[in-house]
């Protein structure tokens, strides 16, 4: 790869933001466990990269299918979950083309409802702390020097059950005579899942002309833990969520594509899809336990800016389509009774995902800081 290629390279790959999920009650925090972006895997042998995203969503427009319920905010019965989550991760190149990354997550997260208070009058729960940490390992499949305009990577990942999955507040009248009791939050806002996860994912870019190229990622979480021993007090709400009394731990995957633009030398914008999951079904393992399926379609601006050592990133997915599929509990109550069911989950209008991100070269390797200079006029 040559000197004046690189710039280009480097700002089309600074607009490929996180691979995070898309704001949902039904889907959690999570992003890749080898690096929060494209831009962030391109580095040099023995270059280091630091950094922080920040995610913040607000949910509360309940779907059942992909049909909303808008009168759940119209008699305020809606559940409303705020979250603020950061990654901090570290990513470093091993070679030029093998790269490992460690992310540590934190997590505030609050949930106000009615149905967990009594259904007579709304409370609100909290939760924060560490997340689950991702280690991992990437690899580059081409060599760079011979493929200038375009290239994959594959990785795996390791994720830790290192968050709190038994978070707990106080839930209002619902002791045996309306007393308040200590109990888990929900599954939601939960800073972790309780499961030891393993991740595979991959990411691309393909040059299509001067100033434009073309991007594609996505990973696929496995958790072969079936449950975690948590109890939801959900067979109180209702006796056919008996089968839901425990906490599962859900697989989830996100998918992203789109299109980047070089606006000047230091500012770059991107416009892609995304597509983020949590299935009915896991791929490993059995599927007891509470969870809530559910996914979104989402179309996904973004900006960055390059200056120096530092980058910026910010990008804004808003949601044009989401399903709540009926779940296991779903499935076996219709079968069971004859009777239809179809339970509902909560999701955002939109996210606001913020990158910041800074370099450390390898002082031995000149070339790099060269052209950084160069970049740089």
């Amino acid at each position: 790869m040559n000197r004046k290629q690189l710039p280009l390279l480097v700002i089309f790959l600074i607009t490929v933001l996180n691979v995070k999920a898309q704001g949902c009650v039904a889907i959690r925090h999570f992003s890749s466990c080898v690096g929060n972006s494209l831009e962030n895997n391109i580095i040099g042998k023995g270059d280091f990269q630091l950094g922080l995203n920040y995610r913040y969503f607000k949910s509360f427009r309940h779907f059942r299918g992909t049909e909303e319920e808008p009168d759940r905010v119209t008699n305020n019965t809606e559940v409303v979950n705020y979250s603020h989550s950061t990654d901090f991760f570290l990513t470093y190149g091993i070679n030029k083309k093998l790269y490992t990354s460690i992310t540590i997550p934190t997590v505030f997260n609050s949930r106000s409802s009615l149905y967990e208070h009594g259904r007579n009058e709304r409370n609100t729960t909290f939760s924060r702390g560490l997340g689950d940490i991702r280690l991992g390992v990437g690899l580059w499949l081409l060599d760079f020097e011979k493929h200038t305009e375009g290239n994959i990577a594959v990785g795996l990942g390791l994720k830790l059950p290192t968050g709190n999955y038994n978070a707990s507040d106080i839930f209002y009248n619902v002791g045996p005579s309306g007393e308040p009791q200590t109990r888990p939050v929900d599954q939601s806002i939960q800073p972790g899942d309780g499961g030891l996860g393993f991740t595979l994912d991959a990411q691309l870019y393909q040059k299509l002309s001067n100033g434009i190229f073309g991007y594609a990622s996505g990973f696929y979480l496995v958790n072969p833990r079936e449950t975690n021993g948590i109890r939801t007090f959900r067979e109180t709400l209702n006796p056919i969520l008996e089968n839901e009394a425990i906490t599962a731990v859900p697989d989830q995957y996100s998918i992203r594509t789109g299109l980047s633009f070089t606006l000047s030398p230091t500012l770059s914008s991107s416009l892609g899809a995304r597509y983020d999951c949590v299935p009915v079904k896991d791929l490993i393992g059995g599927n007891d336990g509470f969870r809530r399926p559910g996914n979104v379609l989402s179309i996904d601006p973004g900006l960055a800016l390059n200056q120096g050592n530092f980058s910026f990133n910010l990008n804004v997915p808003f949601a044009v389509r989401r399903e709540r599929p009926q779940s296991i509990t779903d499935l076996q109550t219709e079968q069971a009774t004859g009777s239809p069911r179809h339970g509902d989950a909560a999701f955002a209008d939109y996210v606001i995902n913020f990158g910041v991100t800074y370099r450390v070269y390898n002082t031995k390797v000149k070339i790099d800081q060269e052209l950084l200079d160069e970049f740089k006029k």
